[in-house]
C-alpha cells in the first residue's frame, strides 16, 4: 500500500504539473489576450494626451474600422492575395525541403557534406535576396514566392532530416525482413515516422513566412497586406493602417493554430 500523501495533480517535490486542463488553459489564454487589449487601450486612450498623434491608433477606432473593412470590397481581396502567396511559398518549400531532408537524414556522408552549406544559407535573411530576386524574376509575385520559399525551406528540411535520424531502427529492420521495396519502406515506414517532424517544421516555417511576407509585399506589387499598409500610410488613413496590422496578427494567429491542430491530429492518428 502506498503511504504517499501527495495531493492529486501535484508532482513529486511539491511542484505543479506543467500541463493544465483544456478549459483552464483556454481561459488563461483569453485572459492574456484581454490584458493585451487593455494595455493597448490604456496606452492610446487613457495615458496619451488628448491631442496626441498616438490616439489615431486606438483600438476604439481600429476595431470598428476593421469590421467595416472586412465587410467592404478591398481588404478581403488583399487577404486572399497574401494567403495565396503564403500557400505557394510553403508549397515550394515542402517540395524542396522534404525530399532533401529525407536524403540528408538517410545518408551520413551527405549530411556531413551539406551541413555547412545549409547552415550558411539559412543564416542569410530572406529579405537580403530582395534586389537580386527582383533582377532575376522581375517585378510581381515570382520574387515573393522565391523569398518565402527560401525562408520556409530550412525549418522543414532540418526537421525532416532530424525525424529520419530519430526513426526506430527496428522499424527499418522489420521492413527489410518483410522484403519491402525502397518505395514501400519510404511510404509505409519512413514518411509516417517523420510526419510529426515535418509538421513541426511546417509550423515554424509558417511563422517565419508570415513575418517575411509583409515587407516582401511592400516592393513592386499592387495587392496584399504589405502593400495595403503602405497605401493606408500614404492616404494618412491611420485607423485603417492599425486595423490592417490587427488583421495581420489575427491571420497569423489562425495560421499557427491551424498548423498546431494539424500536428496534433497527425500525431494522434499515428499513435492510434
Amino acid at each position: 500500500m502506498s503511504t504517499s500523501s501527495q495531493p492529486v495533480g501535484a508532482s513529486r517535490g511539491g511542484k505543479l504539473p506543467l500541463t493544465l486542463p483544456g478549459l483552464t488553459s483556454g481561459l488563461l489564454g483569453i485572459g492574456g489576450l484581454i490584458t493585451l487589449l487593455l494595455l493597448w487601450w490604456l496606452g492610446t486612450d487613457v495615458l496619451a494626451s488628448s491631442e496626441g498623434f498616438i490616439r489615431q491608433f486606438s483600438p476604439t477606432t481600429a476595431i470598428p474600422k476593421l469590421a467595416a473593412m472586412l465587410a467592404g470590397p478591398d481588404l478581403p481581396v488583399h487577404i486572399m492575395v497574401s494567403l495565396r502567396r503564403v500557400l505557394v511559398g510553403l508549397g515550394f518549400a515542402l517540395l524542396i525541403g522534404v525530399p532533401l531532408g529525407l536524403a540528408v537524414g538517410s545518408y551520413a556522408r551527405l549530411n556531413t557534406a551539406t551541413s555547412p552549406a545549409f547552415q550558411f544559407l539559412r543564416m542569410i535573411s530572406p529579405l537580403s535576396w530582395m534586389p537580386i530576386a527582383v533582377m532575376v524574376f522581375g517585378v510581381g509575385d515570382n520574387p515573393i514566392y522565391f523569398m518565402l520559399a527560401f525562408a520556409a525551406v530550412w525549418p522543414i528540411l532540418l526537421n525532416t532530416a532530424e525525424g529520419v535520424r530519430r526513426l526506430q531502427p527496428s522499424w527499418l529492420s522489420l521492413a527489410d525482413s518483410l522484403a519491402a521495396t525502397r518505395w514501400e519502406t519510404l511510404w509505409h515506414v519512413i514518411l509516417p515516422g517523420v510526419l510529426g517532424h515535418v509538421l513541426t517544421g511546417l509550423r515554424l516555417a509558417i511563422g517565419i513566412v508570415w513575418i517575411v511576407l509583409v515587407p516582401c509585399e511592400m516592393l513592386g506589387v499592387s495587392a496584399g497586406l504589405g502593400y495595403f499598409i503602405l497605401d493606408t500610410r500614404d492616404r494618412l488613413a491611420y485607423s485603417e493602417l492599425m486595423a490592417t496590422v490587427l488583421m495581420i496578427g489575427i491571420l497569423g494567429f489562425m495560421l499557427d493554430a491551424g498548423a498546431r491542430a494539424l500536428y496534433q491530429a497527425a500525431t494522434r492518428s499515428h499513435a492510434a
